[in-house]
């Protein structure tokens, strides 16, 4: 059942009231709107229409941006994760690999984890927002991993046979699945074994 909070956002606004917002103050409002109906009422309800009244946007400003909602929710999360496009650089795999993934558990511990639950969830029925989060999301973190361990190939550290984006994809997917499966924070413990038990035994020489 949608809260009071969220069904007072949902009446219809006379724009022509409030201060008319452009350029990246209006985008910052839509994201801002966008996470909260998220976070309020599930990606499989969430209304373009709804948004822009959060947002105090008109509907049409939205679609002259984004041809659908799994459009809008991935610019949303993308806006939330600043600074996730590299990892750190060492000098040794294993830090690198181990602040890359403290670097995601940061991002997915804070105000957007939420919506990012929710966003992955949906993923299993509509293959639209599947491939936008595939695209947006998990293809750029595993080659974040991957330079990583084409980094510690070069130094002598990885074996060249690991240089697989099935192998880089390891740390973020078990990182993901304990994000996805545990309502509470991702403990630095469980990085540090994902790290040592599973990635260094599979990549060292």
């Amino acid at each position: 059942m949608v809260s009071e909070t969220c069904e007072s956002a949902n009446v219809a606004i006379d724009h022509r009231k409030g201060p008319r917002r452009r350029g990246d103050a209006l985008y910052a409002a839509i994201f801002e709107a966008t996470l909260a109906e998220l976070t309020a009422v599930g990606y499989a309800e969430l209304k373009m229409e709804h948004v822009a009244n959060r947002a105090r946007a008109s509907k049409g400003s939205l679609y002259r941006r984004w041809s659908s909602r799994a459009e809008l929710v991935a610019d949303a999360v993308h806006h939330t994760l600043p600074g996730c496009g590299e990892a750190p650089d060492t000098g040794s795999v294993r830090e690198d690999i181990l602040g890359g993934l403290r670097g995601f558990a940061k991002l997915l511990n804070g105000p957007s984890g939420e919506a990012v639950r929710g966003l992955m969830a949906e993923t299993i029925r509509d293959p639209d927002l599947m491939e936008v989060v595939r695209t947006r999301f998990v293809e750029p973190g595993i080659n974040v991993f991957l330079d990583v361990l084409r980094r510690g190939a070069v130094r002598g550290e990885v074996r060249p046979s690991a240089l697989t984006t099935r192998i880089a994809s390891v740390g973020p997917e078990l990182l993901r699945q304990h994000f996805l499966a545990h309502r509470s924070p991702v403990p630095d413990q469980v990085l540090v074994e994902i790290v040592d038990e599973v990635i260094m035994p599979l990549v060292r020489v």
